[in-house]
């Protein structure tokens, strides 16, 4: 009988071996990954849609082998156990690999998708796209493209990860809601639905890749071949014209009021959904130095002023060369443009000047830059051309840069290496718009109680944001950053319940600092304002 002592620490490497289960999971999936890496050298299969389901089944079932063994074994709650150690979750050898993989994959996808099968001359597709025209004739009626394996793909690591990521937060009924939300939001909105629309309306162009996603994220939702097919598009067209304009005036600014934006970046917005369950493993590598959230700060907003300028050059373009289609003139829309940001921007400095934060001072400024380069491109424009460059060339940059570039090749690509938030942090303007909103106008916060907090730590090295929480549990003060997506994890983690998601009044939700540093401050004032 051995009279060793139990070596119970979490920084030993006695553990860490796997269990047999754990290895016939990872050999399950890899086998699965083996077969798509046979189709993708153009190997040619018998019965592909019985070697397509029979790769992906391998696929999810070894996820869900590996997640049960791993997961269930262990008591609720989050461990940090060899994160920092690891080479998969600290920048190591497979970490690197991982990411490598991931960017070659991005970059054949978006310019080289002949190396991925695709016949781009409407030929037979080879490789892996053609591997998977068999699951697309099922869904949409037509050969499968790049986008639908990548869809296909996406949506199972959402899934399948998703999954995984349930059993890992199973203590925490907020992360198991909102990642059954997003793993609905992908499997429905984003993949199924769309692709039976396309086959139930094979005559009319399809104009709805994602129905979940709204402007500013969708950037092509007003560009002249979209709009056009949606008002020729019958009934369903309009719905789809009218849903997105609502999404992006009612809808969304109701649902931030109430829930921050977290009610999209966490609980429906697909490149969210990805990030938190594919890139749970990397949330720890988000820089929250004061360094990345002033660089964070210049790109998100530069971002936004190059979404709203392309949008409305490819506007003002569609106005001018269909004026049949429409009830305004292109003068009209660039005055209504400027006349409906000048009135935002004066009401925000005039009523909600206390309140901001460099953030939202940055946000305001670059609606100030949008309105400015509006009525200059109104006058010194023609019809297709905006300050001597083709409206729709401005698009394909911003969708080159912006929409490829940033939120693919390096959003998800280096995920093993910058953390799972590259593009909600830095590049998305949706996350900038919705993040105004929920600083300045809605009833979420996360609320800290200060004297609880043990400086752990835990909660600034799980926010996928880069933001720093312990400081904030420290001084007792509430959340209310624009770049916070609510994901929870912070709270979650927490060994005190220091920290509390809460949808409150907005009345005393964003704290002052002379409270928060213990300035000269009269306490019983502050406790009759409360």
């Amino acid at each position: 009988m051995s009279t060793s002592a139990k070596n119970i620490s979490i920084a030993s490497q006695e553990h860490n071996d796997l269990t047999g289960v754990q290895k016939t999971g990872i050999a399950i999936g890899l086998i699965g990954l083996f077969i798509m890496s046979l189709a993708l050298f153009n190997v040619e299969f018998p019965n592909k849609g019985y070697w397509l389901t029979g790769s992906l089944l391998s696929i999810i079932t070894g996820i869900v082998l590996y997640a049960n063994s791993f997961y269930l074994n262990r008591p609720e709650g989050i461990s940090n156990n060899h994160v920092w150690t690891s080479s998969l979750t600290h920048k190591g050898t497979i970490g690197w690999m991982i990411g490598i993989i991931l960017t070659s994959f991005y970059i054949a996808l978006y310019w080289f998708p002949k190396y991925l099968g695709l016949n781009e001359q409407g030929g037979e597709n080879t490789g892996i796209v053609g591997f998977f025209d068999p699951l697309s004739l099922i869904l949409n009626g037509k050969p499968a493209t790049q986008w639908f394996v990548y869809g296909t793909l996406y949506t199972m690591a959402i899934v399948g990860l998703g999954y995984k990521f349930i059993l890992k937060y199973r203590h925490n009924k907020y992360q198991l809601v909102r990642t059954i939300s997003v793993m609905f939001f992908q499997l429905g909105f984003a993949f199924l639905i769309p692709e039976i629309l396309t086959k139930l309306n094979p005559e009319q162009a399809y104009f709805a890749k994602d129905i979940k996603n709204m402007w500013p994220l969708n950037y092509y939702f007003f560009d002249e071949w979209h709009v056009k097919g949606m008002l020729a598009g019958g009934n369903l067209g309009m719905f789809m014209l009218v849903f997105g304009v609502a999404m992006i005036f009612i809808i969304s600014p109701i649902l931030t009021y109430f829930y921050g934006k977290r009610w999209y970046c966490s609980w429906v917005c697909g490149c969210g959904g990805l990030a938190e369950t594919a890139g749970d493993s990397f949330r720890h590598l988000s820089d929250n130095s004061e360094k990345a959230w002033k660089i964070e700060r210049w790109m998100i907003h530069s971002v936004l002023v190059f979404s709203f300028v392309m949008t409305i050059a490819v506007i003002f373009t569609f106005l001018s060369n269909n004026p049949e289609l429409s009830f305004i003139t292109k003068d009209q829309f660039v005055w209504g443009i400027v006349l409906f940001l000048g009135v935002f921007t004066t009401a925000l400095y005039v009523f909600k000047r206390k309140d901001m934060d460099q953030d939202a001072v940055y946000t305001m400024l670059s609606l100030v830059a949008i309105m400015v380069i509006a009525i200059l491109m109104n006058y010194f424009s023609g019809n297709q051309n905006i300050f001597f460059i083709d409206s729709y060339k401005l698009r394909e940059w911003y969708g080159f840069a912006i929409g490829s570039a940033f939120s693919g090749v390096i959003g998800v690509g280096f995920y093993p290496i910058l953390g799972n938030r590259v593009w909600c942090r830095f590049g998305c303007p949706m996350a900038a718009v919705l993040g105004l909103q929920q600083r300045l106008f809605s009833k979420f916060r996360i609320t800290t109680n200060g004297g609880q907090c043990i400086s752990c730590g835990n909660c600034s090295t799980h926010c996928e944001m880069g933001i720093d929480v312990r400081s904030y549990a420290q001084k007792g003060e509430n959340i209310v950053r624009s770049s916070c997506v609510g994901c929870g994890i912070c709270a979650a983690v927490c060994p005190r319940g220091v920290l509390k998601l809460e949808n409150d009044t907005p009345a005393g939700r964003i704290n002052a600092n002379e409270i928060l540093l213990g300035n000269d401050v009269d306490l019983m004032d502050l406790i009759n304002q409360k």
